[in-house]
């Protein structure tokens, strides 16, 4: 778990609504307990709360284990009136399959969800519920509540028990997932800013467009991370939408903007870059610090300039 900005927001947003796994993720945000927590429909309308001021920042789902990229989260980030990543957490994802009381097992005929979810459990569904279709939602909870509602094209949802739980559901089985061990990562994001001050066990978050689409362009864009022993981790490329063919890559690092391997690499990928959009720089939730390749320390960007330094006013070495 990272911590959150020194100052502590007063109204937070989430993708809601009440028991989503997001609002599980900003109740682990140190802070989190005396501010406001305001939930909203999608990712986008999260994220537009931010840069209205409606909320001080916004906790929103990036990236899952076994899914990989959230597609809105990260092409909302990519758009738009910037934002930044200030913090990031990790929550261990597990489900229940809920219905509405007196509905059985054999009953289900369509299960619905976040895509994510149903992406999660789409080796549990096809051997519990052989042949049931499944319906995608905007989150696990509002799944739960349209059932509830009545008038959902589903017969059951996979949410959180606590989701399942606040909609009066009954639980059909629970523990259900592919992978015991799957994780979403989700990131609480603000107005742009100063970053937090690095930690030695940072991530930089950005998106990064070519220059031309040509052969070696991508490989151009690496070798701004490789030559001074960045490691990546995440890397995704996102249609830009103007044309077939034409991406962006949404990339996460290791490291922080103050430390000088990743400023002279985001310096590098500014040259050949048409454009690159920083998306900030934050604790990592796991707290793994860098091993940086022999030559590719701080301490060793250091040494090359006070020599270069030397160099240019005439010393000999």
């Amino acid at each position: 778990m990272s911590p959150a900005p020194s100052a502590p927001p007063r109204r937070l947003g989430f993708l809601g609504p009440a028991g989503t796994f997001t609002e599980s993720a900003l109740r682990r945000l140190p802070g989190a307990d005396a501010a406001a927590r305001v939930p909203f429909a999608s990712v986008d309308a999260a994220l537009d709360a931010v840069r209205s001021g409606e909320v001080d920042a916004a906790v929103v789902p990036i990236e899952n284990s076994v899914e990989g990229g959230v597609s809105a989260t990260l092409d909302a980030l990519a758009a738009g009136h910037p934002l930044v990543v200030v913090g990031e957490v990790l929550v261990p994802v597990a489900f229940v399959l809920a219905a509405r009381p007196g509905t059985r097992l054999e009953d289900v005929r369509r299960v619905g969800s976040h895509p994510h979810a149903l992406a999660q459990c789409r080796g549990w569904i096809s051997r519990h519920l052989p042949g049931a279709a499944t319906a995608p939602s905007a989150s696990t909870a509002a799944a739960a509540h349209a059932l509830t509602a009545g008038g959902a094209a589903y017969d059951a949802v996979l949410c959180a028990a606590v989701a399942a739980e606040g909609a009066g559901l009954h639980v059909l089985a629970d523990g259900v997932a592919d992978n015991a061990s799957a994780v979403t990562r989700f990131v609480l994001v603000a107005p742009p800013g100063p970053p937090p001050a690095p930690t030695g066990a940072d991530k930089t978050t950005l998106v990064a467009y070519l220059a031309q689409n040509h052969a070696g362009a991508l490989l151009e864009l690496l070798e701004q991370f490789a030559t001074r022993g960045i490691d990546l981790t995440r890397i995704e490329s996102r249609p830009v939408g103007t044309e077939l063919g034409e991406y962006c890559f949404s990339i996460d690092c290791e490291g922080h903007v103050h430390d000088l391997r990743v400023g002279e690499a985001l310096m590098g990928l500014k040259r050949v870059c048409r454009q690159l959009r920083y998306l900030g720089s934050y604790p990592r939730a796991d707290g793994l610090a860098p091993s940086p390749p022999p030559g590719t320390a701080d301490a060793d960007f250091t040494a090359a300039h006070d020599w270069l330094t030397r160099v240019r006013s005439g010393a000999t070495t």
